[in-house]
């Protein structure tokens, strides 16, 4: 086996330690409570603050899981959890780790939007790093505050406007930084003191927020125009001069704002936008797995996007891109894409378009005999294989719809994507009944199995959950220290995720992996993405293997540096002559 030297971010070695008492006990990062050895008691004076039985972590996770499930409803189970992760990281996502189909939910979609909303009223502790519109010119000293260019490697950025459905959310935006920060640790290995959750305040648009004297964020409309986007510039440049070897990700973003700064920034470094690319990765990585199902190519495949807004837009581009990988022109592909939005079918006479939506605005003379705003004209004109939902409209996938699309395929692809669960376009139940188990179904929430009455087969359901995506491109642009985020490194991706369906094995079976096997996944993303960093020369980093298996191959290399929730032998260092990282000052905000 290689030496830990190998390995630019090693996981498995002891960690430098130079606290001790109370203040060991109260860093998340070193705190292993009631699990702290004898000698390790003795060493950094933690003798008389513990009680006398040492555990293990299988102990504490059970009894975490006790205090988890008397919290009662999800709400209160997300905030026993936060609560959790600011006292003790590894129990924190050890215990998440071990029960990650019945926790997702809490820590993410649906329940963290419940808590975004709360979070003025629910505050306790600040958590992340909090920069407003007002003092700009204090942005880039405030992030100096959080390490240097080799202590930080991830950072999630969100302005709070468009968030998990529920619209401008203003400050709480910190919230999802956090969860998608939270998933690319227990998801893709990232290590959890080397990242970094950002909020932009920049006011709020909403009237409830604006008139709640809690509400902690500025009590202001939005910023817009030249001065946010001299915000935004002043915060993207201090990023890439304190932490040039970090990937960027952006989140929630407004409607306005998401493709802009994404094609803004992507050309100069290694950011990411979920809402774009994330949700396209996963839901081509279904169209995919269900092309290989009914034994289509992806090339030929026709695609109606319902709901042409961030994700249906990034949807469809990414579906372009796999149809030109295919072989095809650009143009070709994008004669294989429908996208309808509030107005109807886009169409080339359509007056309120962006420059995105334009590309793919249909002639008027091909619909002048069809009602451009019924969907089941739509699909009875267009005949489409894969049937997207993005609208949050819900239960716009009538049965008149579904039943339409099974005229024209024997197997009809359909994702209603929509969340939370509410905003859904259609419930899978429904989907299998209408066309007696032959749709081919992901959504964008989990549901329970389906069991058809009319012949006692049950179907799983697959969730298209951006978690199997971004935490493996994540970990990938990491770990090759890539100074982008190619469309080639995001086409491996979609293949590494289709790979690992269960429909491959029994076509009835989800089109998705599970969550529960996301690690894997993400392990095998982050080896497709790096490869393609390499063979593209946007890898920074040197001696990455060029073997996939075995011992000294790829996947070990990977495998070495993804962080894993377990308690690491502490080692005692002298406070002057340690590292911040020592002293449990990465992933807060500590003056230095």
């Amino acid at each position: 086996m290689p030496s830990p030297q190998s390995y630019p971010l090693p996981a498995k070695i002891p960690l430098s330690c130079a606290l001790e008492g109370k203040a060991l006990l109260t860093t998340p990062t070193f705190n292993k409570g009631s699990a702290f050895t004898a000698t390790e008691r003795e060493t950094f004076a933690l003798e008389g603050l513990l009680p006398s039985t040492i555990q293990t972590l299988d102990q504490q996770v059970q009894r975490a899981h006790g205090q988890y499930n008397a919290s009662g409803t999800d709400i209160a189970k997300n905030a026993f959890l936060t609560s959790l992760k600011a006292q003790n990281e590894v129990l924190y996502y050890a215990l998440l780790a071990r029960n990650v189909k019945e926790m997702l939910p809490v820590v993410y979609t649906p329940t963290e939007g419940e808590a975004i909303e709360k979070y003025s009223s629910m505050f306790r502790r600040a958590d992340g790093c909090f920069l407003n519109v007002l003092e700009k010119e204090k942005v880039e000293r405030l992030l100096a505050e959080w390490g240097g260019e080799d202590e930080v490697d991830y950072i999630v950025v969100s302005d709070g406007e468009e968030i998990l459905g529920i619209g401008d959310q203003g400050v709480g935006g910190i919230g999802i930084s956090i969860a998608k920060l939270v998933l690319m640790t227990l998801c893709g290995g990232l290590h959890p003191n080397r990242t970094l959750p950002v909020v932009l305040d920049c006011g709020t648009n909403n009237s409830d927020l604006l008139n709640d004297e809690l509400y902690l964020g500025l009590h202001q409309p939005r910023v817009r125009g030249k001065d946010y986007d001299d915000f935004l510039d002043t915060f993207v440049q201090a990023v890439r001069k304190l932490f040039p070897k970090a990937t960027l990700h952006f989140e929630d973003f407004g409607l306005g704002n998401a493709r802009r700064l994404l094609g803004k920034y992507r050309p100069e470094m290694a950011c990411f936008n979920d809402d774009i690319q994330g949700t396209a990765v996963v839901t081509m990585a279904a169209i995919t797995a269900a092309a290989w199902v009914t034994k289509t190519e992806v090339r030929d495949l026709r695609v109606l996007v319902y709901g042409a807004g961030t994700a249906g837009m990034g949807i469809a581009d990414q579906f372009r891109d796999s149809v030109i990988e295919g072989g095809k022109s650009k143009e070709e592909a994008v004669k294989q894409i429908w996208l309808v939005d509030k107005q109807g079918l886009l169409l080339d006479s359509s007056s309120t378009l962006t420059p995105a939506q334009k590309t793919y605005a249909c002639a008027d003379s091909d619909f002048t005999s069809v009602d451009t705003k019924d969907l089941t004209s739509l699909v009875r004109a267009i005949k489409p294989h894969v049937l997207i939902g993005t609208s949050t409209h819900p239960n716009a996938f009538t049965e008149s719809v579904v039943k339409e699309m099974s005229t024209h395929v024997p197997r009809p692809i359909i994702l209603p994507l929509s969340n939370p669960t509410r905003l859904h376009e259609a419930r899978p139940s429904d989907l299998l009944t209408w066309t007696d188990g032959g749709a081919l179904v992901a959504t964008g929430s989990p549901f329970p199995p389906v069991t058809l009455e009319k012949t006692g087969k049950t179907y799983d359901i697959a969730e298209c959950n951006n978690a199997t995506a971004f935490p493996g491109i994540g970990l990938g642009a990491v770990l090759s220290r890539a100074n982008r985020v190619s469309d080639k490194m995001l086409l491996a991706a979609i293949r590494a995720i289709a790979e690992h369906a269960p429909a491959l094995k029994d076509p009835d079976a989800p089109l998705l992996p599970d969550v529960a096997d996301v690690r894997n996944v993400s392990k095998d993303v982050a080896c497709a993405v790096i490869r393609c960093a390499v063979e593209e020369g946007l890898a920074r980093v040197a001696g990455i293997p060029e073997g996939e298996e075995g011992e000294g191959g790829l996947k070990m290399w990977v495998g070495m540096q993804m962080w894993e929730p377990e308690y690491r032998p502490l080692k005692k260092v002298k406070p002057e002559e340690s590292s911040r990282a020592a002293k449990g000052e990465l992933g807060v905000g500590r003056r230095g």
